[in-house]
């Protein structure tokens, strides 16, 4: 496996704007080899409450698909889509179809007041790789990222959008989650202004021991890319962990 986490700024509501940016981080994924390109949460229709809703059949999606496409690589991105009364807070396969794969699952904040939560945790295989879906809030849950490493993910990706002064808890979770069930961890995090508030980027990729392999600098923009075409990303070789009963208390 070869993958990608990008870090771009987004403007609320142009979804025209937004896709062209988003074309720009396939070309410099798929100049690299990357196989999966990672975006931020909420990046193709900004940040911003209440949020621009699209769905996947939106004809402003389309130059994305076709770059991807061409490029032979799956982008997922995060976007407000319809939902029964409210929206949903999702995440986009985008390559060969626009797909909606998954809905936040932990709404954070003013979140709980504009979308609906999704009803259960989303792997998806590519390559023979499980990459397990998450969205921002998601990752600050331990038990959200061990039901999927339970299932057989190999990688735990999150689209992320962390405000300006959450650096240290944002870094923490995604470095514990890795830790916490031996995986990758690839996180895609929104860089700058959007929707009156800022963003403090974060895009990096962990390893199984939540050591970063590759992080886009803080307040800069563009994709890392980890693994080699010659050398893949290596699979993570699972922990062990104890049960309960295997704990024996000394009184």
């Amino acid at each position: 496996m070869r993958i990608a986490v990008g870090q771009y700024p987004s403007i609320a509501g142009d979804v025209v704007a937004n896709v062209a940016t988003a074309v720009e981080a396939v070309t410099a994924a798929s100049a690299a080899a990357a196989r999966v390109l990672v975006l931020p949460e909420l990046f193709l229709t900004g940040y911003a409450m209440p949020p621009t809703v699209i769905d996947v059949d939106d004809p402003r999606l389309r130059p994305l698909d076709e770059a991807a496409t061409v490029a032979g690589l799956t982008v997922i991105v995060g976007a407000a889509t319809p939902g029964e009364g409210l929206p949903q807070l999702s995440l986009l396969t985008v390559g060969a179809g626009v797909r909606r794969v998954y809905d936040e699952l932990h709404l954070c904040g003013e979140e709980r007041s504009h979308f609906v939560a999704g009803e259960q945790p989303v792997a998806v295989e590519i390559d023979g790789w499980s990459l397990g879906l998450a969205i921002c809030y998601d990752g600050c849950f331990p038990e959200h990222a061990r039901v999927l490493a339970d299932a057989g993910a190999d990688v735990y990706v999150a689209a992320v959008a962390y405000f300006a002064g959450s650096e240290h808890r944002r870094d923490l979770y995604y470095r514990s989650r890795a830790l916490d069930n031996g995986f990758f961890v690839a996180v895609s995090g929104l860089v700058g202004e959007c929707g009156g508030a800022q963003f403090n980027g974060g895009s990096a990729v962990y390893d199984p021991e939540g050591r970063p392999l590759a992080a886009v600098a803080p307040e800069q923009v563009g994709v890392v890319v980890v693994g080699s075409t010659a050398s893949r990303l290596p699979r993570p070789e699972r922990l062990t962990r104890c049960s309960p009963n295997d704990v024996t208390l000394d009184m």
